[in-house]
């Protein structure tokens, strides 16, 4: 959604523009630095899944989207340094022909329990939103959706210095054949990609069209009632930064007179209101979105398979294998139990930060919007795995 979003983007909420979070640890003769991945986070046994109060139907719509995870899941590198791929097989075969009336007993059969640092879990909500538009420009629907520009590269090894993960960064090469940054937002709005052929559809609403670009996918709505599905092919390159915290900086979002609450509606009023204003504000996110126009069934997450509302949640793969099963215990009930990390998010960064997926329509908009919660989190891992990485 990366989270759809940054298959990396995966997308995100307004919760997560206000806050982020992760784990520190003290770097070699140095100031703290984030951990890298789950095991440099520290890892420690969990509860015993029995004592796990999983709903059936939860326990059914998990197992559900974990089968649908299993054939990527089982190929694929896990960064976070948890698990092998075959480590998921037996768990995997199984699941291909468990009843979904016993799916609370496949989660008891197959899982153990970790949690990951202390636990501690910030959860936000994302959503598939729609918005209007059109595949031509039309007089009032000239904001342009990119797909992803050829230009946009990694640089050679030599070119630029790693980011903190090791992989070298996204940008350009420039008509001197240097590496440098690639356009930013501000650049990009501001017609640096104008007349390149780049320009897949047309939105109507610049506030609108960039909650979807938060959010890393969704629905293009025409004005004959076609539907367009734009889905995450890539980003630019450059930090996220939240607009919400942004608008608390200037006391524009806080419970005080005057000020407006910090969720995506009340948000979206402010830039519709203040048109001048909000594009400036907007600019302050320097990353960009660029989609690719996706056919079948529901949006595609990370793991390149259809994300599941109330079922699929968006993480940091450096901290949780995608494709695992996830508990959740929050202080807003209606995101406990638990969820399928099937995609990432641009602003899903560090241990226990999770982006849940609650679908499309005002329902799934309503939720997401106001979704920050706050508890713990549980990754659930293949038995055996946790003797295997020598946790005691």
């Amino acid at each position: 959604m990366g989270k759809l979003r940054s298959r990396a983007l995966a997308a995100l909420m307004l919760p997560a523009m206000l806050a982020g979070c992760g784990q520190m640890i003290p770097g070699p003769g140095g100031p703290a630095l984030p951990p890298r991945n789950a095991l440099g986070a520290g890892v420690h046994h969990g509860p015993a899944i029995t004592r796990l109060d999983i709903a059936p139907d939860d326990a059914a719509a998990a197992l559900s989207s974990f089968r649908e995870s299993c054939p990527r899941l089982v190929a694929r590198v896990d960064n976070s340094g948890l698990t092998q791929g075959a480590d998921w097989k037996p768990a995997c075969q199984a699941a291909a022909q468990w009843p979904a009336a016993d799916a609370r007993g496949f989660f008891q059969r197959w899982f153990e329990a970790a949690r990951i640092a202390e636990g501690k879990a910030h959860a936000t909500g994302y959503y598939e939103p729609e918005i209007e538009g059109s595949r031509r420009r039309e007089p009032d629907m000239d904001v342009p959706i990119y797909r992803v520009p050829p230009d946009l590269v990694r640089a050679r090894p030599g070119d630029a210095p790693p980011d903190d993960r090791g992989r070298q960064p996204l940008g350009r090469y420039d008509a001197k054949g240097r590496f440098v940054p690639y356009h930013d937002r501000a650049a990009i709005e501001d017609g640096a990609l104008m007349g390149r052929g780049l320009e897949m559809a047309w939105a109507a609403d610049p506030g609108e069209y960039f909650f979807l670009q938060v959010q890393g996918s969704g629905r293009l709505r025409a004005p004959d009632g076609s539907i367009m599905r734009l889905g995450y092919a890539g980003q630019n390159g450059h930090a996220y930064t939240g607009i919400g915290g942004v608008l608390r900086e200037r006391g524009i979002v806080g419970s005080g007179p005057g000020q407006i609450s910090g969720s995506m509606q009340s948000i979206l009023r402010w830039l519709h209101d203040n048109p001048e204003a909000g594009r400036e504000l907007m600019r302050q996110n320097r990353s960009y979105v660029f989609f690719r126009e996706i056919t079948g069934e529901g949006p595609v997450g990370a793991l390149n398979v259809p994300v599941r509302g109330r079922s699929s949640a968006a993480v940091d793969p450096a901290f949780v294998p995608l494709g695992a099963p996830m508990w959740l215990e929050l202080d807003r009930s209606e995101a406990n139990g638990l969820w399928i990390a099937q995609d990432t998010g641009g602003a899903i960064k560090g241990a226990n930060r999770i982006d849940t997926f609650w679908g499309a329509g005002s329902e799934a908009r309503h939720i997401a919007g106001r979704m920050s919660a706050r508890g713990k989190a549980l990754i659930l891992l293949p038995k055996g795995t946790l003797d295997r990485l020598g946790v005691r």
